[in-house]
């Protein structure tokens, strides 16, 4: 295992379009805090922490701007005149492997949103962070749902090894997404203000769908995952199916 934690986690995006042109977006996280390197100075006036605040937004007047949108602003800047279904072949380079998928222009940013999102210092979306550590393009809603439980059953075990009481019962994460849902519909409203055509706000609408499923998924008991767990939950003294 790779225990080197003081060099930068590199992800790449390169996103080739049907008209022969192509874009590259890089993406450096800090291998011990998962935070996003962002070296850009930029800092629109939508980042302003008053504008389209969230409604849940925990931060004062002493932070100047929303961390989530200055995180968002040079990726905005880029795809600011972009269409949601421009289709484009997408390669990303993460610190394991190569992912590459022919997808329209929002699933693509979906991914890449999401994970600028985590990464910045957002109160609330740094709940998420470890996912970054493991990020996973063009993910599905089953996928996410599977590693979000995941990562929050690892914390609580970790907590649990600090002596404090875990939550096994999910109830926290229900409450992570449900307020990350206001949040998606904060940096929505931002996002709107900063674009001329609508991929980048669609990436965040399609975060927002997924984000939407996980509590009714945990909700309902996790019923679509119970199969595939049949030889931890099957009755002692029955037959496996």
């Amino acid at each position: 295992m790779n225990s080197d934690q003081s060099k930068p986690l590199h992800f790449e995006y390169r996103f080739e379009f049907e008209n022969g042109t192509s874009k590259q977006f890089p993406v450096d996280l800090d291998g011990q805090t998962l935070n996003y390197i962002n070296n850009s100075p930029a800092r629109p006036e939508w980042t302003e922490l008053h504008f389209q605040q969230c409604e849940n937004c925990p931060l004062g007047h002493d932070v100047r701007h929303c961390p989530v949108a200055v995180n968002l602003a040079p990726l905005v800047e880029e795809f600011k005149d972009s269409v949601s279904f421009e289709k484009a072949t997408v390669t990303v380079k993460a610190p394991d492997r190569t992912y590459v998928k022919e997808t329209t222009l929002q699933k693509a940013l979906s991914s890449l949103v999401g994970m600028l999102m985590v990464t910045s210092d957002c109160p609330i979306m740094v709940k998420l962070r470890p996912m970054a550590r493991f990020h996973l393009p063009f993910a599905t809603t089953f996928e996410t749902m599977y590693r979000a439980i995941s990562m929050y059953l690892t914390a609580q075990q970790l907590v649990r090894r600090k002596g404090k009481d875990p939550d096994w019962d999910l109830k926290g994460l229900v409450k992570i997404y449900k307020d990350i849902s206001t949040v998606n519909k904060g940096i929505s409203r931002r996002l709107s203000a900063a674009s001329t055509k609508d991929a980048n706000v669609n990436a965040v609408v399609i975060l927002h769908s997924l984000g939407d499923a996980v509590p009714f998924f945990i909700e309902s008991g996790l019923d679509e995952l119970e199969p595939y767990f049949h030889e931890y939950v099957q009755v002692e003294g029955q037959p496996a199916k």
